[in-house]
């Protein structure tokens, strides 16, 4: 996620899925290299001592992350550091853009010094009423192909909704979906979210501004980029699954914050092929919960 994608809207659309249709189908294609410097950049911001990557090492799965940020001139940023809507991404006239989830398939690894495409396409929009009023869902799904073919394959959903409103309550907090064999606490700080968003040329506000969290979007502290917690979960992953993770399906709950500790867990399956893996803020309410497969 990145949660809490938040830009304001830049045109009086309808936000019904029917005025929106024309945006299903559009597609955007992008180019990009797994380079050393990154990838040994998001190593040390993961607090990894790896050596030095080199030329044709495997990527871990996850750390894919880092490439096709979207890159536009500074004066298509809107006020909360996104690019404005419209140019991709439909122009949703809701203020808050948010990371839902994701669902991901690794079909072949990739490796460092390979130059990578990414092709994308909307292809659903749609809406729901929720506890806040309207919300509406776009869903993008991406191919990631390096030169040894098709790599990666993901959809992600992001929801867009309007301002919350103080006289309704927060949706109750969910409990852990499992008994954490795995598990892991990190207290993410100011530096880790700036580096991340560094690596990621994300320019949202909320993962750096303070004033502007707490002043404008009205958290309570800096954001946790949701695409960060994760790769974690990744990580986790990586760390005590006997296998490699193919296929991970993500849904984000609730945000995290910096300075606040957060609990990384993880259940592998009985027969050892699944695993699930959550993410706990520190009042253990559910933050983002995951289901991954490893062979």
């Amino acid at each position: 996620m990145q949660q809490g994608l938040n830009s304001q809207p830049d045109s009086p659309l309808d936000p019904r899925p029917d005025s929106l249709r024309d945006w299903i189908g559009r597609t955007e294609s992008q180019v990009d290299q797994v380079a050393i410097p990154a990838v040994h950049r998001l190593a040390a911001t993961l607090d990894r001592s790896d050596p030095m990557p080199r030329w044709g090492d495997p990527l871990p799965p996850g750390w894919y992350a880092i490439l096709f940020p979207r890159v536009v001139p500074q004066s298509e940023i809107g006020a909360d550091g996104h690019p404005k809507r419209g140019d991709f991404l439909p122009p949703v006239p809701l203020p808050r853009r948010m990371f839902a989830g994701r669902r991901t398939t690794f079909h072949a690894e990739l490796r460092i010094g390979d130059e990578v495409s990414k092709d994308s396409t909307i292809t659903g929009i749609t809406t729901k009423e929720g506890r806040q009023g309207l919300m509406v869902f776009v869903t993008v799904r991406a191919e990631i192909s390096c030169p040894r073919g098709l790599a990666i394959t993901e959809e992600q959903d992001i929801v867009y909704r309007g301002e919350p409103d103080p006289k309704v309550p927060p949706a109750p907090p969910q409990p852990a979906p499992g008994n954490a064999v795995w598990s892991k606490s990190i207290t993410p700080d100011e530096v880790m979210l700036f580096r991340y968003s560094a690596l990621t040329f994300n320019g949202h506000r909320i993962h750096y501004d303070h004033r502007y969290v707490t002043g404008v979007e009205g958290y309570p502290g800096l954001v946790m980029n949701g695409g960060l917690t994760t790769l974690l979960l990744h990580e986790v992953a990586r760390a005590h699954a006997k296998g490699s993770v193919v296929q991970m399906n993500s849904r984000n709950v609730r945000p995290l914050f910096a300075n606040q500790p957060i609990a990384l867990c993880g259940e592998p399956g009985a027969d050892g092929g699944t695993a699930r893996l959550w993410a706990m803020d520190p009042a253990g309410a559910l933050a983002l919960s995951a289901e991954a497969r490893i062979v």
